[in-house]
């Protein structure tokens, strides 16, 4: 973990798309350390194609949250290191003006309200997931224990049935396996 310098050099980071699944948040950010599952009220999850052009990473829509009186987004509340804010920009897709850095305030289980950097896409084109992206939300909900009816509204996304190579998923897959086999 690189050295900040100070004490204070954390920030919450709420995640409601791929970043669930741990093993894809520390692909790029290894310092992130779970904090909780928390609800975003009147927000929606959408998926979309940023200005109609479909994701290369993932081949389809990709996750957003948009605002929606009387609905609720589930995620999880990352607590990250500053340091780690550039990264974590960059495979949002900030820079490319793709996502912009947004502060949501989401309740957890026990009560709290959290403020939270979170990101929303701009300008985007409604559109299904590939199967690929779908499967590491679901995996993402499952391990974090969201709430089983949001786990099933997951379930039930339509997807874009995209059957070519997804080199993100591989790599995901890999380090699923290999967190299964290091903590076996």
């Amino acid at each position: 973990m690189e050295p900040c310098g100070k004490s204070g050099c954390w920030f919450l980071y709420y995640a409601y798309g791929s970043n669930l699944l741990r093993e894809r948040l520390l692909l790029r950010n290894p310092s992130a350390a779970l904090c909780a599952p928390a609800r975003l009220q009147d927000f929606k999850l959408e998926f979309g194609h940023h200005q109609g052009r479909t994701s290369s990473v993932w081949h389809g829509g990709t996750a957003t949250i948009a605002q929606s009186p009387g609905d609720e987004v589930w995620g999880i509340v990352w607590k990250m290191n500053t340091c780690n804010l550039s990264s974590l920009d960059k495979q949002e897709g900030v820079e490319d003006g793709i996502y912009v850095p947004i502060e949501v305030n989401v309740h957890t289980q026990a009560g709290k309200v959290l403020t939270c950097r979170s990101y929303q896409m701009k300008d985007y084109v409604s559109g299904p997931p590939s199967p690929q992206y779908k499967k590491v939300i679901c995996m993402g909900a499952k391990q974090n224990g969201l709430p089983t009816d949001y786990q099933e509204k997951l379930e039930a996304i339509e997807t874009n049935n995209y059957a070519g190579p997804v080199p993100i998923m591989e790599e995901i897959e890999a380090a699923v396996k290999a967190e299964k086999i290091n903590s076996a």
